[in-house]
């Protein structure tokens, strides 16, 4: 039974050693979890590319497959999608389609995160070999796909091909190390909770900011139906490739209308589009920019009544954030930054060259952009969180008056406070003194008895003696002989004066 059982075990471990819950975790080498944390992203990108690529081409009609020229077609759209400018015939490519970007960001970030739990990393130091890991892979990839375009119709630049996809993936990464863990610990210390409470409100201000001009998209796609749809081509291959590049670029036309919503709106060459004016041009034929009317109309300022319903929604969301309303409006200050840092950022990735043609440059003025959205959000934000959050109480006018007339009864009851005291002193001493005399009189009526006792009765005593019993008061006042006939009248030698008498 016992060999049987050294059988079911493990030679080299003891029974009741073998490792529960995720062994299979455990035994996986660091490195080959490095490997597939740096290279899935690569792969998974470079073949989603190559993918749409071959799809285009066996849907069009005139187009020659080749699996080959779409493998080497695919290093500069994989390069595309981390915003690579390219170049195409000797003329730059620098609009680029913001969607595949964001899918390649959420990719490396997710892979990290996967990397970070199988390695056990205890804290975000810990990660930063995986961060460089995939930020290297990156670097080289980039690199090769550059040497490789060398001499073909589509090339990029050396080093916007090595450093530009590093430094998106090392943020991405670095993005999803800290989804696993949260922020730094050190990061956590020195950061003010108000600045924290204004940066999560300035992200919802721009979310809120780029649902608003998803919105305009759509209301203004809706109203130019007709016209999104004679864009298409007849055939099935060209109208695929045609709503493939609108999905694609779907990001960059909402970050446009976001734009447009706030006020300066966008170009594309010579068209000039915003709120308050308009000058015509040439527009692509492409059904995503059926939308873009013809003419200014004159109800278009209506549309900023969403960008102050915004900012009123930032100032409600921080109202309780701090008890003191210039926290609340430093709160609103960082929520504005936040806002149009988002706006530079987003219009400077969604514009760019676009040939040498006339729909070259597709931009957003991110300079003025910035500066109206901040303003959209820190006017109208600062009036809510400063009216309607918590405010010190205020007493009324009547209380005031109350408490500025009972100080002075206080005072006066203070000031009668020390009379007594004094008055109660004077008793005390008062109280004293007589205590005193009655001592006095005591003594003055021992002696009195005494000489009594010993026949020395005077006779000026005895019209006193009498006064004293008919309660006459004397003339001169005398308190010590009246103490005397007091004192002796009780006692029993005043009897025999009265009968010699």
């Amino acid at each position: 039974m016992v060999e049987d059982m050294q059988v079911l075990t493990s030679p080299g471990r003891p029974a009741g050693d073998e490792p529960v819950g995720d062994s299979l975790d455990q035994d996986v080498p660091r490195f080959r979890v490095l490997l597939a944390a740096a290279l899935g992203p690569l792969v998974t990108g470079y073949a989603v590319v190559a993918t749409l690529l071959a799809l285009v081409t066996l849907t069009a009609q005139h187009a020659i497959f080749s699996a080959g020229g779409v493998l080497l077609s695919a290093g500069p759209g994989w390069l595309a999608a981390y915003q690579v400018e390219l170049g195409i015939g000797g003329h730059p490519l620098g609009m680029l389609p913001l969607l595949p970007t964001i899918g390649v960001v959420l990719l490396v970030a997710r892979a990290a995160a996967k990397a970070v739990r199988r390695l056990h990393c205890a804290r975000p130091r810990h990660a930063v070999p995986l961060i460089a890991t995939i930020s290297g892979a990156h670097l080289l990839f980039g690199v090769l796909i550059s040497l490789l375009s060398i001499g073909e119709p589509v090339r990029a630049n050396f080093w916007l091909a090595a450093v530009v996809p590093a430094a998106i993936s090392g943020l991405a990464a670095t993005g999803g190390v800290l989804r696993r863990f949260g922020m730094p610990q050190v990061l956590a210390d020195r950061l003010d909770p108000l600045a924290l409470r204004g940066l999560r409100a300035g992200l919802l201000g721009l979310f809120a900011l780029l649902a608003a001009g998803a919105l305009t998209l759509t209301a203004a796609t809706a109203l130019s139906a007709r016209t999104v749809a004679s864009l298409f081509e007849p055939s099935f291959g060209s109208s695929f490739g045609l709503f493939l590049l609108s999905v694609l670029y779907l990001p960059n036309a909402v970050v446009a209308a976001m734009s447009f919503v706030s006020g300066p709106g966008f170009s594309i060459g010579s068209l000039d589009v915003h709120l308050i004016g308009y000058r015509g041009g040439s527009v692509p034929g492409v059904p995503l920019l059926g939308g873009i009317p013809e003419h200014a109309a004159s109800w278009w300022p209506v549309l900023l009544v969403l960008p102050l319903a915004i900012g009123v929604l930032v100032g409600w969301s921080v109202r309780a954030v701090d008890e003191d309303p210039a926290g609340r409006l430093r709160a609103v200050v960082v929520a504005g930054a936040v806002v149009g840092f988002g706006c530079v950022l987003l219009g400077t990735l969604a514009g760019g060259r676009l040939g040498d043609g006339p729909f070259d440059p597709v931009s957003v003025p991110v300079g003025v952009a910035s500066i109206v959205a901040f303003c959209w959000i820190v006017i109208p934000a600062g009036f809510v969180a400063f009216f309607a959050g918590a405010h010190a109480p205020v007493p009324p006018v009547g209380s005031l008056e109350v408490q500025d007339e009972a100080e002075p009864e206080s005072e006066a009851e203070s000031e009668d406070a020390e009379p007594e005291e004094s008055e109660s002193d004077e008793d005390v001493a008062d109280e004293g003194e007589e205590s005193e005399e009655d001592s006095a009189e005591a003594d003055e009526d021992f002696d009195a008895e005494a000489d009594a006792e010993l026949g020395l009765d005077l006779p000026e005593d005895e019209p006193e003696t009498e006064a004293a019993e008919t309660g006459d008061k004397p003339e001169s006042p005398a308190e010590e002989p009246e103490a005397v006939t007091e004192s002796t009248e009780d006692s029993g030698d005043a009897k025999p004066a009265e009968d010699d008498r």
